[in-house]
């Protein structure tokens, strides 16, 4: 590690102890200085492609060293590299050429199989692209996506290597430009470093960081393969856990589902500041991505005497229903790890139209006009039936009452 990573790493280290540490006491400080490093304004985003990214990789591969871990990269090295061309039209193919890296670590406990666990370490950048920051370029550090996910992701590969868990080997993947379309797993899944057919599975973490106060959890997947409700419920702890059963969503995991891999994501939900500047390390819970990490960690061990998980096709969640041509937002952040009937609203976004109609964090849409609204798939198809200038009415469940919103749309 070079001497400036390390004065970097003191004064961040000092900095941050005095001021979002002092209530995550059983936190490993390892862990609180990797996302604090990663999610810090001298990384400035971690952009794929970019002098601060190869830093965030560097960083990676040197925790990974120190670890124990062996480099399961391009010719023995901790990383593989990828050509994209980034363009900020995604219906052209010409624009700036750019390499991404992926880093990798391994476990070889000579075991026939393997399982991955991953977590992409990229973000934004300054918000050239993708940001839902409208007040011109700033810093996105994304220290809930994802340097929370990698925080988590260098946390099980220590636990892992002094693991008794032995009948499987650990692949960790870090992975780059999941931003711009998971170009880095889509890059490893046609490029592994492992034989595909010897993954056991594969867990990803992508925004784990903002545990709710209730402890609830969404993990998506669940129904890649027979083995993992069992194995879900099977651990008691403090986690509400919500299960979506497809294999295909946001997020790395669904580049190994597409492989025929079992798959399961874990993810605590959207916020205000998702793709906004004020993503960072003063708003993470440390203990409740501790605690997602440690049932992973409880989830591998479980399931190491296993042999390899079957894997099964999911059911497209949307079949069946009117194809969802959105030509309209309502401007809302759903909760997709809420329990019960209707749509629960994670965050309401400034100046949309449910902002503008009252609707609240926290509201739970049940009927968007002639259409009751049992689930977040109800609502996407609802959303698909109007059109820029439409009003209809809203209702929604606050607390015990049921309230009308007119919406403009």
């Amino acid at each position: 590690m070079s001497i400036m990573k390390k004065i970097v790493l003191i004064f961040l280290s000092v900095f941050m102890l005095t001021q979002v540490f002092g209530q995550s006491e059983n936190v490993p400080m390892s862990m609180k200085v990797d996302l604090v490093f990663l999610a810090s304004d001298y990384l400035e985003g971690r952009e794929a492609g970019t002098p601060s990214e190869k830093i965030a990789a560097q960083y990676i591969a040197d925790r990974f060293q120190e670890i124990g871990l062996s480099p399961k990269g391009v010719n023995g090295t901790w990383f593989q590299s990828f050509d994209f061309v980034q363009s900020s039209n995604p219906h052209v193919t010409t624009g700036e050429n750019k390499v991404g890296k992926n880093v990798i670590g391994y476990i070889d406990n000579g075991a026939s199989n393997t399982v991955v666990i991953g977590a992409h370490f990229d973000h934004l950048g300054r918000g050239a692209f993708g940001s839902r920051y409208l007040d011109g370029p700033a810093i996105h550090n994304g220290a809930d996506d994802n340097a929370s996910g990698t925080a988590a992701l260098i946390y099980i590969a220590e636990q892992l290597k002094n693991s008794s868990a032995k009948n499987n080997n650990y692949l960790f993947l870090a992975f780059s430009a999941e931003e711009l379309g998971l170009l880095g797993s889509k890059h490893y899944v046609k490029n592994a470093t492992v034989d595909l057919d010897k993954i056991n599975y594969m867990i990803n973490m992508d925004m784990v960081g903002r545990l709710k106060p209730d402890n609830s959890i969404t993990i998506l997947g669940a129904g890649t393969s027979p083995s993992w409700k069992p194995a879900i419920e099977a651990i008691k702890g403090p986690l509400k856990i919500q299960t979506s059963d497809s294999g295909v969503g946001p997020s790395d995991h669904t580049s190994f589902y597409l492989k025929d891999i079992p798959v399961l994501h874990f993810f605590t939900g959207q916020h205000k500041e998702y793709h906004k500047p004020g993503d960072d390390a003063a708003l993470i819970n440390f203990e409740g991505m501790k605690m997602i990490s440690d049932y992973i960690i409880e989830l591998v061990e479980d399931l190491d005497a296993n042999e390899k998980l079957a894997f099964t096709k999911t059911k497209d969640e949307q079949e069946g229903r009117q194809a969802a041509s959105f030509k309209v937002t309502l401007g809302v952040m759903p909760d997709y790890s809420t329990n019960g009937k209707g749509m629960r609203v994670d965050a309401v976004l400034d100046d949309r139209p449910a902002a503008k109609a009252g609707i609240m964090d926290g509201d739970i849409i049940i009927q968007m006009g002639d259409l009751k609204v049992e689930n977040i798939y109800d609502y996407m198809e609802g959303l698909s039936n109007f059109k820029t200038g439409d009003k209809t009415i809203v209702k929604v469940k606050r607390g015990e009452e049921i309230l009308e919103k007119e919406v403009v749309f």
